[in-house]
């Protein structure tokens, strides 16, 4: 399965995607990606890379709304 590299801005609830790039190894996704994020004005977006079977698939698993990571512990 193909790692995507897609440029995610947010206009208000909803997630802009424009895909920049296919790789097939994640090592090769992940130097480009880099690369981006350099030359990338990150102040409204983001660079991120995203596997999956098809574009389809990575577009709505950027999409998808992740719930905070539970805490354990005593909070301070």
């Amino acid at each position: 399965m193909p790692y995507y590299i897609y440029r995610v801005s947010q206009l208000g609830p909803i997630k802009q995607l424009e895909k920049l790039a296919e790789f097939p190894m994640f090592k090769d996704a992940s130097d480009e990606a880099k690369r981006l994020r350099k030359t990338v004005d990150l102040a409204d977006c983001q660079v991120k890379i995203i596997f999956g079977e098809n574009e389809l698939q990575a577009e709505e698993a950027l999409r998808t709304v992740r719930e905070a990571d539970p805490r354990t512990g005593e909070e301070s």
